[in-house]
């Protein structure tokens, strides 16, 4: 029984470590590279991002990209794919997965919104196909941990991801501060859990740039990453901040 104790503690604190580790991926190469185009990744790690994605969360990148385009193309208006305005936060907190992929399926809107991002040769052979990915990926860690680690450590991982995303979408448009005239909301807590994205009203303030804090005592931690990828040259910041306000980020 002690074994099993110690087997689930750890596949629990390996969840939540890979699920961080999601997320950051999530919001520096799928949100902030791809679909905004806010920083350009040296094809070294831009690969390497390719790789975390699909083992990580399976995600088809060019059906993340669709989907985030559309929200911003309609935000909290009918054609917004979760929209707590139009749908209620509770409803997009539990059921952002199913709204998501009710876009994310649609060829024609995929092609419509992420035009820019055809499939490859290399999503044909490997990304395309999510469930390998994961598979991989909970595979590898059965063969270093056990499969009862192995297994917590999905479980744990795929909930806290889903949930720690849909907040975005949900408690990011409902709850908390409005420095800029849109919908979104600004939630310092959620931004420490999401690496940033919680700084939800300055990324819809200014959504091409890299950087969400625009304030002194706002954090935005995949920014830290962002600049050491620049720094060794693994990464080129195209935009850094909103346009007029760049003294509300020295420091920031």
């Amino acid at each position: 029984m002690l074994d099993l104790l110690l087997n689930l503690l750890l596949g629990t604190v390996i969840g939540l470590a890979v699920s961080q580790v999601a997320t950051w991926a999530t919001s520096v190469y799928l949100h902030r590279g791809l679909s905004h185009k806010a920083i350009e990744l040296h094809p070294l790690p831009r690969f390497g991002f390719r790789v975390l994605v699909w083992m990580t969360v399976g995600i088809k990148p060019r059906e993340w990209v669709a989907v985030h385009r559309k929200h911003h193309a309609y935000t909290d208006v009918e054609g917004d794919p979760h929209s707590p305005v139009l749908l209620g936060w509770v409803r997009v907190e539990l059921t952002n997965a199913a709204l998501y992929r009710k876009v994310a399926r649609d060829p024609e809107q995929v092609a419509r919104y992420a035009k820019d991002l055809p499939q490859d040769r290399w999503d044909r052979l490997l990304f395309d196909h999510g469930w390998l990915g994961l598979a991989l990926g909970i595979g590898l860690l059965a063969v270093v941990t056990n499969p009862v680690v192995a297994a917590t450590a999905a479980v744990v991982h795929a909930a806290t991801y889903l949930l720690m995303n849909a907040a975005v979408n949900s408690i990011g448009h409902t709850f908390g501060r409005r420095p800029y005239g849109n919908s979104a909301t600004n939630l310092q807590w959620l931004a420490w859990l999401t690496g940033g994205e919680g700084l939800h009203n300055n990324h819809h303030e200014a959504p091409t740039s890299a950087r969400f804090a625009h304030r002194p005592g706002e954090i935005d931690p995949s920014w830290w990453s962002i600049q050491l990828l620049s720094r060794v040259r693994l990464a080129t910041i195209r935009h850094r901040g909103p346009k007029g306000r760049s003294r509300d980020l020295v420091g920031a």
